[in-house]
């Protein structure tokens, strides 16, 4: 018989069974394996970006770019010239975040209902994307550093509050760090933008938003250095104002990029070579897109003075001309082409003559000006024919305005004005150069790992349904994919109805 002083009470026991440290481990586990199964992995994928930003913050909060109005004597004229320069960026970058809302009408218009919701979140999301990604990196590889003439190296996060860090001048002479930040990721959110059309309909929601912010963080930022920050092809006196090829061009050339390696739309060619046209849904949409971009350039191209001078005026006017001169030429080239005027045409001709003036849209006459927008305008028409041709379907024509269109704006400010035409050439094929590079090595990358292209069902269903899970037009009678093969849709996208 056991005595009292050698027998163990069942309660220590477990207490020191629960003390052990298997036990202890398992304990351990369980816990962590109830947390994993009360939140998602996207929640959990939140822990590591907020530490991040928590460290961050120790280094980027403490620079602030306000100014102390009671140092300074409004009165002063430098001091009134100096804010009036900051209101007209400030106005003229409103008017260029406001070309999202054009973007996404006209290549919501082009394309299939069934695809609107997806087009419009990518629209709305880039630039939300592009302003952290140029506000983290970007403006500092564009800005950050005038004595590289590659790549800026400084002022990571905005972190500086010395404007020599991004090339400016103190205020007044110079822009506050503020509005110049504000203008410039503008331009970097339309490089994006372009891209965006191109792939539209077939490509992954996710793929995108990772390639647009390593193009706008990355890529766009280091070619513009080259240009507008004192870099190797500024020194070469390479005329680009506003950016037929810094802004355009780069987001043509990468939209070219991902709409070859995604493929096209299914039942875009059929095997015998034939071509099928897939209409848009939405003509009324896509006008209003055009105009408001229309309305926007004149943000873009006179707000690239960065300074309220007497010169915006000329520079709107140039900009007026070209897009009227494109929109006219388009017309009567797709009319004496196709025997009937093209309103898809007009539209893309309209921005064709927008997108050739913006580089010497301040360097050019009048006349120079209608002629640069005319020939845009033809030059879209044809290039539109030549990509569906080779089997590249860009479904809004974004590379046509943006990339061919572009190019020829900046060779045609060496025809027209006073810029080396060979210079010119040397810029194009550089840049051109480095974001095809970048583009094909990025698509790759995301192609062999995530995968670009949504699945054959999705696409046919539509990207609202299958990437978003919601109609644009729900309730509302639609039809799509009448074409090769496929079958009426009925309401809200099913096939009920005959």
């Amino acid at each position: 018989m056991m005595s009292k002083s050698t027998k163990t009470p069942r309660k220590q026991t477990r207490q020191r069974s629960e003390s052990s440290p298997l036990v202890r481990e398992n304990y351990y586990l369980q816990s962590v394996q109830w947390l994993l199964n009360r939140f998602s992995p996207y929640w959990l994928a939140c822990i590591p970006l907020v530490a991040i930003l928590v460290v961050l913050w120790d280094g980027v909060a403490v620079a602030q770019h306000l100014y102390d109005l009671d140092e300074m004597d409004l009165t002063d004229p430098a001091y009134l010239k100096g804010t009036l320069d900051v209101i007209f960026i400030l106005a003229s970058a409103i008017l260029v975040i406001f070309m999202n809302a054009g973007f996404g009408m006209l290549e919501t218009g082009f394309c299939r209902q069934k695809n609107a919701v997806n087009i419009l979140t990518k629209n709305l999301i880039v630039f939300a994307i592009a302003s952290i990604a140029y506000w983290a990196i970007g403006f500092a590889f564009m800005y950050g550093s005038v004595e590289n003439g590659f790549i800026g190296l400084q002022g990571f996060f905005l972190a500086s509050d010395d404007p020599g860090t991004y090339g400016l001048d103190p205020f007044p002479e110079g822009l506050p760090i503020s509005v110049s930040f504000l203008f410039q990721v503008a331009f970097a959110g339309t490089a994006a933008t372009i891209v965006s059309g191109a792939v539209a309909e077939r490509v992954k929601f996710l793929d995108f938003l990772i390639f647009s912010i390593l193009l706008v963080g990355i890529s766009y930022p280091i070619t513009g250095h080259w240009v507008w920050s004192d870099g190797w092809l500024s020194s070469m006196e390479f005329h680009d104002f506003a950016g037929s090829t810094v802004v355009h061009s780069v987001g043509g050339w990468a939209a070219l990029m991902g709409a070859s390696i995604l493929g096209s739309r299914r039942g875009k060619y059929t095997e015998d070579g034939n071509i099928n046209a897939i209409p848009g849904h939405n003509m009324s949409i896509a006008t209003l897109g055009c105009l408001i971009l229309w309305i926007g350039w004149f943000g873009f191209n006179p707000g690239s003075e960065l300074a309220a001078t007497p010169n915006v005026a000329y520079i709107a006017v140039t900009t007026n001309l070209a897009a009227a001169a494109g929109g006219i030429t388009a017309t009567i080239t797709s009319w004496t082409k196709d025997g009937k005027p093209d309103l898809s045409m007009v539209i893309n001709g309209i921005l064709a003559g927008l997108v050739g003036i913006t580089a010497g849209c301040d360097d050019v006459s009048y006349l120079s000006a209608v002629i640069i927008g005319g020939i845009a305008g033809v030059l879209v028409v044809f290039s539109v024919s030549l990509f569906d041709k080779i089997k590249i379907d860009d479904p809004v024509g974004a590379t046509s305005v943006h990339l061919v269109c572009g190019i020829w704006g900046t060779i045609a400010v060496g025809l027209f004005g006073s810029a080396n035409i060979w210079v010119q050439l040397l810029g194009i094929v550089s840049i051109g150069g480095f974001t095809v590079l970048f583009a094909t090595i990025v698509w790759f990358a995301l192609k062999f790992t995530l995968g670009i292209r949504v699945s054959e069902e999705e696409e046919f269903q539509g990207l609202d349904i299958g990437e978003h899970g919601m109609e644009a037009y729900s309730g509302f009678v639609t039809q799509t994919d009448t074409f090769a093969g496929g079958s009426p849709l009925g309401i809200s996208g099913s096939s009920d109805l005959p």
